[in-house]
């Protein structure tokens, strides 16, 4: 389930003259840092041995030991690791995802490396780190979520890309009425239907709005939740999304519109390379930000984090700060996230982007766009129980809208019971 291994100095494949900067005025770093990292699939492993290894060899008195563990078994593993023999740093998620291991004392406040100017190219991440006014980690890698539509169908009815809720209801019964759906969804595993809640609420009530839902501080039956589904029924009574989405997953809704039955798609950039597999070109294919509904709040975006931590219990603080502050670089960030490691987004804004079409569209949209804050998913916001009964829920009002005021009542029952 999981390997050991020394960090070498051997192959640097970030390059140890690209982050040289890093070992001025820190030689006198010693010791060991343990790492325990789930980065075990092939290409993040590599970028992350990679990572542990270049920084090894920037401090000759240091001994970088890092400890892989399969992705999902940390997800149990974790809370084990950070009480009975803590590593120094660990790889974890953002938001929500912290908060049990903030409130149980086994993450270290950070809110120190925060306050250093270099960490002000990091400003669209700090909301989705900070928990109770302070900072508990730094992200390494995110992704946007946005619409992914069919440009030469918009090309061919005379539609631009929608900037505001209007727009998108005029687009949508402009494809309707050419005999296409406005959307392709497949909500057979419920979590899709959590994006297009997530983007409708943050764009009709704000981000904090949303992330207060999600922390349990305001009731579902509240009026302005239901703001959020009266909007949403404008698309569902429309008819603007395909038929019988319920039985698809979102891979089996991908062919609605690659064949051009279905004009855009809200989800992931991981899409991209299904689309493209597909057989649409990039000629075909765009991307544009979630329209807004309420001019009064800015824009938030689903981009799921994830992080590194310092465990409260690390026994080289000194040396983990410092990895912190190097996985957190310009040139690290431009290594790690290029089409060949990661292939997602730097989460600095001064990085270099991969020279790919939509991870540069979701670049800029998260690093000069995303200004009302950035949400991790609804999977990830909400606590689990509470996440699966509302993605149940919206679900249900996708397929029965009729049924809003039974389904908001079983989600303050549950937030009751939850919280």
């Amino acid at each position: 389930m999981h390997s050991i291994m020394k960090a070498t100095v051997a192959s640097l494949a970030l390059g140890v003259a690209s982050t040289s900067a890093f070992a001025d005025g820190h030689s006198s770093l010693e010791g060991t840092l343990r790492i325990m990292s789930d980065m075990s699939n092939p290409a993040p492993r590599a970028a992350m041995e990679q990572m542990a290894a270049d920084f090894d060899a920037l401090h000759p008195n240091l001994t970088v030991e890092l400890e892989i563990i399969d992705r999902e078994a940390w997800k149990t593993q974790i809370r084990n690791a950070l009480t009975a023999n803590p590593p120094d740093v660990v790889n974890w998620y953002a938001a929500t995802r912290m908060t049990p291991y903030v409130d149980a004392g086994l993450f270290m406040d950070i809110s120190d490396l925060w306050a250093e100017p270099e960490f002000d190219a990091l400003a669209s991440t700090k909301g989705a780190m900070t928990l109770d006014g302070a900072q508990w980690g730094v992200p390494y890698t995110y992704y946007q979520w946005g619409v992914y539509y069919r440009k030469d169908i918009f090309e061919e009815l005379g539609l631009e890309e929608p900037a505001t809720w209007e727009e998108e209801l005029a687009n949508c019964q402009a494809i309707l009425d050419s005999g296409r759906k406005c959307y392709t969804i497949g909500s057979k595993f419920l979590w899709t239907a959590g994006g297009w809640f997530d983007y409708i609420n943050s764009r009709t009530n704000g981000y904090e709005f949303h992330i207060q839902l999600a922390n349990g501080e305001i009731p579902w039956t509240d009026q302005r939740v239901r703001d959020t589904f009266a909007n949403w029924q404008q698309l569902i009574d429309m008819g603007a999304f395909i038929d019988d989405h319920q039985t698809y997953s979102w891979q089996e809704a991908l062919p609605f519109m690659i064949d051009g039955e279905a004009a855009a798609y809200l989800m992931g950039n991981f899409s991209v390379s299904h689309f493209r597999d597909g057989g649409l070109t990039d000629d075909q294919l765009d991307f544009y930000q979630f329209p807004t509904i309420n001019p009064d709040v800015a824009p938030a975006e689903d981009a799921p984090t994830d992080t590194f931590h310092i465990a409260s219990g690390a026994q080289n603080v000194e040396a983990a700060k410092e990895f912190l502050r190097y996985v957190t670089s310009a040139e690290v960030q431009s290594e790690i996230n290029a089409g060949d490691a990661l292939g997602q987004l730097p989460v600095n804004a001064n990085a270099s982007v991969a020279d790919d079409k939509f991870i540069q569209q979701g670049f800029e949209m998260l690093s000069t766009n995303a200004t009302g804050g950035i949400m991790q998913f609804f999977d990830r916001d909400f606590p689990a129980e509470m996440a699966s009964a509302g993605m149940e829920g919206l679900q249900e009002f996708m397929v029965f809208p009729e049924n809003l005021d039974d389904i908001l009542e079983r989600l303050e029952e549950t937030r009751q019971r939850v919280y």
